[in-house]
């Protein structure tokens, strides 16, 4: 692994960094921007217990403009994670709870028609935020989810005959609880497809879950996070994360390794009979921008097969699609994925 990572030449590389600075200034630039955003970690850590993973995830979902799907059981702050992130943005933000009897026009808006003019106005809906939480998503039926697949990839609405641009940055961060079956509805391929990463919340250890006491179990208000990132830092980090370098022997691993989720084959491994369907490009994009933010978090302006295999499981596991005989035999997606990063070859 490490072999892997010294051959990139890190001072060849930020040397060809694809931005118009030596590399003594990329690394200055990379030093302020991580500076820039230590309050943000101060702040969701003084809310939040622990959950250091799902923290560096959202923010790397604000810096790439990718939408996260966050699963858990009841009682992980997931809401409370997005409703902090929210918090710690100057942004407009907009939550959603998505119930069985939610309706398409609840979520985009719909035309009003006013008897005095005899005209049509339209009312935009609760999506029109740059920061939308849709609560507990696989709660409401699929043509309500599908109602968020354009303002999701094209980030617009259309109500009516009109198309309404969304505010940048838009942003889609959506809850669900995998565990209870009835009032649920499993969400529509092409739209999980649409989230960059799915993320998958744990228990807490004991010692967080003692911290957790001491934090929320009294009566009165509970810690709030104040608004530390403005649109200009959110947009500094997307124009440097779409700057961080991608070597082309990084982007042939990241294409193998999506490849092999659809022709497992390639590299000998016996998983025909357990993926019904594989990763689409989209995996290839993600794993590429997620690649990047990675980078960007571990103080790099370069990306190296280490930052693709730390995201490839939260970019990968919704998009393989496993057989009913995966699911007898007790094969997930993660133990797919964790036999691809150990047996397609790193540059």
């Amino acid at each position: 692994m490490h072999q892997a990572d010294h051959s990139l030449k890190p001072q060849a590389v930020l040397r060809r960094a694809k931005l118009d600075m030596d590399s003594s200034a990329l690394e200055d630039r990379l030093r302020t921007l991580r500076s820039s955003i230590e309050p943000f970690f101060q702040e969701m850590q003084r809310v939040l217990v622990g959950q250091k993973r799902l923290i560096d995830r959202l923010l790397m979902g604000l810096m790439t403009g990718g939408h996260l799907l966050v699963e858990g059981v009841p009682g992980l702050a997931k809401t409370l994670a997005v409703r902090t992130l929210a918090d710690t943005l100057q942004l407009r933000f907009s939550r959603i709870q998505f119930t069985p009897d939610l309706l398409p026009a609840d979520l985009i808006g719909t035309q009003i028609y006013n008897p005095r003019t005899s005209e049509f106005s339209v009312k935009k809906g609760p999506v029109f935020a740059n920061l939308v939480l849709a609560d507990e998503v696989n709660r409401a039926p699929a043509k309500v989810q599908s109602a968020l697949l354009e303002a999701m990839q094209e980030k617009q609405v259309t109500i009516g005959e009109e198309t309404f641009k969304l505010p940048e940055p838009f942003l889609v961060l959506a809850t669900q609880n995998p565990i209870e079956q009835e009032g649920t509805f499993p969400l529509p391929e092409a739209q999980i497809d649409r989230f960059l990463m799915k993320l998958k919340l744990d228990y807490p250890e004991g010692s967080e879950e003692v911290e957790i006491l001491n934090r929320m179990a009294h009566v009165g208000p509970p810690p709030h996070a104040k608004a530390v990132l403005t649109p200009s830092i959110i947009n500094e980090l997307r124009d440097f994360i779409d700057a961080i370098y991608l070597d082309d022997k990084v982007k042939h691993y990241i294409v193998d390794l999506v490849q092999t989720t659809r022709r497992p084959q390639r590299h000998q491994l016996p998983l025909d009979r357990y993926i019904q369907y594989g990763a689409s490009p989209r995996g290839s994009l993600g794993l590429a921008l997620a690649g990047k933010a990675n980078a960007f978090l571990e103080g790099r302006a370069y990306v190296t097969p280490h930052d693709v295999k730390a995201v490839a499981a939260d970019v990968l596991r919704h998009r393989i699609l496993i057989s009913y005989e995966a699911e007898a035999d007790g094969v997930t997606p993660e133990v797919i994925i964790g036999q691809l990063l150990a047996k397609v070859p790193i540059p």
